[in-house]
């Protein structure tokens, strides 16, 4: 049998950055704030998590000012989103492989 948990990515190991991911998946932009309330983290839960995905360029940050206060704002790029599908799939084998197990 091979390796069923090759392609699971340590990127998403955590659930903070799954969950970034997969506001991300469906949205086309977050923010800061936004993401901080919908995962319940903390500042530095989100700032950490968001950097670690924006070092494997899986998310690309923009900072701006919105009434003159400042807004940060995370988007998924094209690597992250086929990472994170692939990442997906991957569980999804995982899942359907336990399950034949039961059968």
């Amino acid at each position: 049998m091979k390796n069923i948990i090759s392609n699971i990515n340590k990127a998403f190991d955590h659930r903070i950055r799954l969950g970034i991911m997969s506001v991300l998946m469906v949205n086309e932009f977050v923010d800061f704030k936004t993401l901080k309330e919908l995962l319940g983290a903390t500042d530095g839960n989100v700032a950490s998590h968001t950097k670690a995905l924006e070092k494997q360029k899986y998310i690309i940050v923009e900072k701006s000012f919105i009434d003159r206060k400042p807004n940060t704002r995370y988007i998924a790029t094209a690597k992250g989103r086929k990472a994170f599908q692939e990442h997906l799939d991957a569980l999804e084998k995982l899942l359907k492989a336990g399950n034949e197990l039961n059968k």
